[in-house]
């Protein structure tokens, strides 16, 4: 739900209405799963619950493909997510390939604070078929550096493909997508500016600064984040992993803690373990791209990141089909 609480200290209203519902149901675990708003909000309604002294074990599990929890390795979400986006990005240039006229392309992906979707697009180039460019938030963006690049590639190579992360910033800390729209400008629940748009500005700009040149902006938006047909194996068994090491936990008599990941190697193969964090450590700290993974042109990733993101996308989700469509599980919703 995008609901901000406040501290129960200056406004406990939402709190005693949580603690009516938890005391009628006799409600004594409760799991809450997302990203570092998620886990905020799990730290407060826990923090209430031993104030006024119900006992109720309570339980923080990772879920955004922002992969910008702070402590653990990764986040279960992330590998599909860059799994999809590595995918498209090499189903575009082989697509490119094709005409004899090309074309400069740029991919807007999600991405606020945080690059790491925008860098996973590097992943494609294992392959020879990842983006030319890559810009994440947390470098600076020099947009006329950007289109002298764009227009060296494209005339060298006859196409470009960019990946881009919505949150890029210019020196003085303003969003580029603000530029061509006043959409940044607002705000949701949260107070974090509304993204988008960027995509088609920067094409609108590269086709007003480069002659002759084709041009499209691609923004993924929720495609990226919904994409279950091109899921990974090892993000869906990690995700499964995660929930079940949270009830257990609490069954346990653990509370007030996030499950997170270990990154371990086993005669040189990659796994990973469950951990347990201090929501309190958790909470509102955002862990960004290291710059030591950024190339230091500021354009690319580095290998030391196609290292840690490869083996997270490994395998492909079983999806169940009916009529050559994906079958989804219909859940009823009982609010009483």
């Amino acid at each position: 739900c995008r609901v901000k609480l406040p501290k129960y200290t200056e406004d406990d209203s939402k709190y005693k209405r949580i603690l009516d519902i938890f005391k009628k149901y006799d409600v004594r675990y409760f799991f809450y799963n997302g990203g570092n708003d998620s886990m905020d909000t799990c730290m407060k309604v826990s923090a209430y619950m031993q104030s006024v002294g119900y006992d109720c074990r309570i339980m923080g599990i990772p879920k955004t493909i922002d992969n910008d929890l702070a402590l653990t390795d990764h986040c279960p979400g992330f590998a599909s997510a860059a799994k999809y986006i590595a995918t498209s990005i090499m189903e575009v240039r082989r697509d490119c390939s094709v005409y004899s006229k090309g074309s400069i392309i740029i991919f807007e992906i999600m991405g606020r604070n945080a690059g790491w979707l925008a860098a996973s697009a590097s992943l494609a180039s294992v392959t020879g078929e990842g983006p030319d460019l890559v810009y994440l938030p947390e470098t600076v963006f020099d947009i006329d550096a950007f289109f002298e690049r764009v227009a060296k590639i494209y005339k060298e190579t006859g196409n470009c493909i960019v990946a881009v992360s919505e949150g890029i910033k210019d020196k003085t800390g303003r969003y580029v997508s603000e530029y061509g729209s006043d959409l940044a400008k607002s705000k949701d629940a949260f107070g974090h500016s509304q993204m988008g748009a960027l995509a088609s500005y920067l094409a609108a700009e590269a086709k007003a600064r480069i002659e002759g040149c084709k041009v499209r902006g691609i923004e993924l938006s929720l495609l990226q984040r919904c994409a279950a047909h091109c899921a990974s194996e090892t993000d869906v068994e990690e995700a499964y992993m995660a929930g079940k090491t949270a009830v257990t936990s609490a069954v346990e008599g653990n509370t007030d803690k996030m499950i997170g990941f270990e990154r371990v190697y086993k005669n040189g193969k990659y796994t990973c373990v469950p951990k347990l964090f201090d929501l309190c450590d958790v909470a509102n700290a955002e862990k960004t791209v290291p710059t030591a993974w950024i190339k230091a042109d500021g354009e690319g990733m580095t290998d030391e990141f196609i290292e840690y993101a490869l083996p997270l996308i490994n395998g492909e989700s079983k999806v169940e089909y009916e009529n050559g469509l994906p079958r989804f599980a219909r859940l009823k919703k009982v609010t009483e």
